[in-house]
């Protein structure tokens, strides 16, 4: 079978259970290092004539990640699309599953299985902290509600403030973020590159934790470690 994946996480899940399987990728597809496939441009702005020249077999996609005008253009090329869209960790670990199983895997690979269980393996809390999330700034872009990354944070013990907003990504002022009184600020290094110097300075007064953006948004191996680092990033403050 012929893979492009569209999809950075899901091109690191194919390659680590798959080897050879995938012939594209994105720029932006930086797992596992040393991936040697060709690019075909941005998950938001793919190159589709790039993707057609490689005659994939299926090509991943994700409904947030991806456009739905390249999607719609590569069906029209008579492309099959393998389509995801998890919202909490429990659907990435299962949709995972299903994917690799319809590319060929001829089981449940040990990095999966693996993730299962570190996720499975821990403990409720008692008193979550009430947490802003930013993914972006200029404007302040935050995370909001039904997001994979918002699942991930509250099986850790951080309740997001906006997770009831109707918006997946809410855009609030600065002021409004400041009037939540929030416990702690969680600055991932990516899609934005929060760091010690760009970001925290806006919340005086307030903990902020930097962590991993790859290990909070993606999902694929990275799953198995990202409970152990994420909670040490989060007590890091």
């Amino acid at each position: 079978m012929r893979i492009v994946s569209l999809v950075p996480s899901l091109t690191e899940a194919v390659a680590a259970t798959l080897p050879g399987a995938l012939v594209g990728a994105t720029d932006w597809c930086t797992h596992p290092a040393g991936l040697d496939v060709a690019r075909v441009g941005g998950s938001k702005y793919p190159d589709l004539d790039r993707v057609l020249a490689l005659r994939p077999d299926v090509v991943l996609v994700n409904v947030e990640e991806n456009r739905a005008q390249d999607a719609d253009a590569l069906r029209a090329a008579g492309v099959e699309l393998y389509v995801t869209y998890p919202r909490t960790v429990d659907e990435a670990l299962d949709e995972l599953g299903r994917m690799l199983t319809a590319l060929g895997a001829p089981g449940e690979p040990d990095w999966l299985t693996t993730a299962r269980a570190a996720w499975a393996a821990l403990p409720a809390s008692a008193t979550p902290r009430r947490a802003v999330v930013p993914v972006w700034r200029r404007p302040w872009i935050v995370l909001g509600g039904g997001t994979f990354a918002g699942d991930v944070l509250h099986r850790l013990g951080v309740a997001n403030v906006y997770a009831d907003d109707p918006e997946r990504y809410p855009r609030p002022s600065l002021a409004d973020l400041h009037a939540q009184a929030a416990d702690l600020i969680v600055l991932p290094d990516e899609p934005y590159a929060f760091t010690r110097d760009d970001g925290p300075e806006a919340f005086p007064g307030t903990p902020c934790a930097l962590i991993s953006g790859r290990h909070l948004t993606w999902y694929g191996p990275s799953l198995t470690e990202a409970p152990t680092l994420l909670t040490t990033q989060l007590t890091t403050t």
